[in-house]
């Protein structure tokens, strides 16, 4: 198979996270809503009826358009796309087609397998548009939902940039992480607010003339869409390599038995008969109105990634994991400047521990009681010997719980450190002697105990002691 070079193309309908549907007041998201509960007569479609664009999916499509490096046009329009499914109750579904809000653009990914080295993907389309219904086969049944007709969609088309299926697969995962970083979207596959369909193709290596290609729909996660690509690819040199001719089919995923089934042979763009939508104005943009919404564009993901490599000289591994969340990272280093030491300190507390907290609460580092305020002085009470590493992390979940400040609780539950060396001293000497055939192992040559002993120690002084310190004293008693 590697006499073929694969080449792929990927078509996302990424769901805008507007409180309201695109032309009309009907909420837009209606995951967990009754079928057909959602619906009014501008998104049923009912004759008479006129669409009023949302500002807001103009706002949140510059932003987009703007990160993806695309020109934001002062001028746009929207067209009629004609085709008949039972899911589009109109006959036609409103989008833009050749005058759109965004033109061209493109999205820069590190490919890990090759050294860090990049590959530039394309936008050859950023459109704004209505959701249709979706279908549902219920046995003999088809059934039609129409509450996510209406629901505001960007259409965003590469280029056949991409040449693996893991390529594809870091397309989408770092798409996914702009849309949530810019808040435009929640970009949960599983729920349809990130869509994804795949053109594949393939061609001799060396070889500029492609096969033709055919179309991946319906996979609903990253990883069944490197699946999909994969079977895909294997069919086709299957295929050609048989010597039959690749037909323009529409596949679909089938999630359960993790395989493709065909569809339906691929429309073109001229089954579609595109023309201007009547019932909407031109949408004009004037450059104070687009600057007033960049105004508080946020650094991007990857520049932020690089200035915490440069500024904090944290590793590849925790400027990426520090990164791929927005508030997140936002956190850190709020958290590094109040602290004022080793930001890898912080990085440590977060990743190893905040993070797996958070996850357990299903919070986020926003909605978070332990404030990177807390955090900070957390870690400069460890610093100071004011508490123990395992007091540390013990605070970190009661300052969560509670929301009160650390200092506050250490005094109130008498957590401070213990270094008193008569104090732990005389529990050293209670605990040895209470375990004689330890004492023996140890004395025998089984060195590895003194971390047991030490936890006895530290049981018996319900945490508080300095560990170091009652390690020093066990070692001195033990060995006389």
């Amino acid at each position: 198979m590697s006499e073929y070079e694969l080449v792929i193309g990927l078509e996302t309908h990424i769901q805008l996270n507007t409180v309201t549907k695109i032309f009309c007041a009907c909420k837009a998201d209606s995951w967990e809503m009754e079928p057909n509960t959602n619906i009014c007569p501008v998104c049923a479609g009912l004759p008479g009826v006129l669409p009023v664009l949302n500002e807001e999916v103009l706002r949140k499509g510059v932003l987009l358009a703007y990160a993806m490096h695309s020109e934001i046009r002062n001028v746009s329009f929207f067209d009629r796309k004609n085709y008949f499914y039972p899911d589009l109750p109109k006959g036609y579904q409103i989008t833009q087609y050749d005058m759109s809000l965004g033109n061209g653009g493109y999205m820069d990914l590190f490919i890990p397998e090759d050294a860090g080295a990049t590959r530039r993907v394309s936008i050859t389309k950023l459109h704004l548009e209505e959701d249709a219904g979706k279908t549902k086969n219920a046995g003999s049944e088809r059934l039609i939902d129409f509450n996510r007709c209406g629901v505001p969609l960007i259409e965003m088309v590469t280029g056949p940039d991409l040449r693996s299926a893991a390529e594809a697969a870091q397309y989408l995962t770092r798409l996914r992480q702009l849309l949530r970083w810019l808040g435009v979207s929640e970009a949960d596959m599983e729920k349809g607010h990130l869509r994804c369909d795949a053109n594949v193709s393939i061609r001799p290596v060396g070889s500029t003339q492609l096969f033709t290609k055919t179309e991946i729909k319906n996979v609903n996660s990253i990883e069944n869409v490197r699946s999909a690509i994969e079977l895909e690819y294997e069919r086709q040199v299957r295929e050609v390599e048989a010597g039959n001719r690749i037909q323009a089919w529409t596949l679909d995923w089938d999630d359960e038995k993790n395989e493709l089934k065909k569809m339906r042979s691929k429309e073109t763009e001229a089954d579609y008969r595109y023309f201007r939508e009547p019932d909407l104005l031109p949408v004009r943009l004037s450059d104070e109105w687009i600057q007033a919404v960049l105004a508080d564009f946020p650094e991007l993901p990857l520049h932020r990634k690089q200035r915490f490599l440069t500024d904090y000289h944290l590793t590849e591994y925790d400027a990426d994991l520090l990164t791929t969340d927005r508030q997140l990272s936002e956190y850190f280093e709020s958290a590094v400047k109040v602290y004022g030491g080793d930001p890898k300190k912080i990085a440590n507390y977060l990743m190893n521990d905040v993070l797996r907290m958070l996850n357990e609460s299903g919070k986020s580092a926003a909605d978070t009681r332990l404030t990177p305020q807390y955090l900070a002085d957390i870690v400069k009470m460890a610093d100071a010997g004011k508490i123990n590493a395992s007091t540390a992390k013990n605070l970190l979940v009661k300052v969560e719980a509670s929301g009160q400040a650390p200092n506050e609780i250490v005094a109130a539950e008498g957590l401070g450190q213990v270094r008193d060396d008569a104090a732990i001293r005389a529990v050293v000497e209670k605990v040895i002697a209470g375990n004689p055939k330890e004492v023996e192992a140890y004395r025998a040559g089984k060195e590895s105990l003194i971390g047991w002993f030490t936890g006895q120690v530290m049981r018996e002084m319900r945490g508080k002691a300095d560990p170091k310190l009652a390690q020093e004293i066990l070692k001195e008693i033990l060995g006389s």
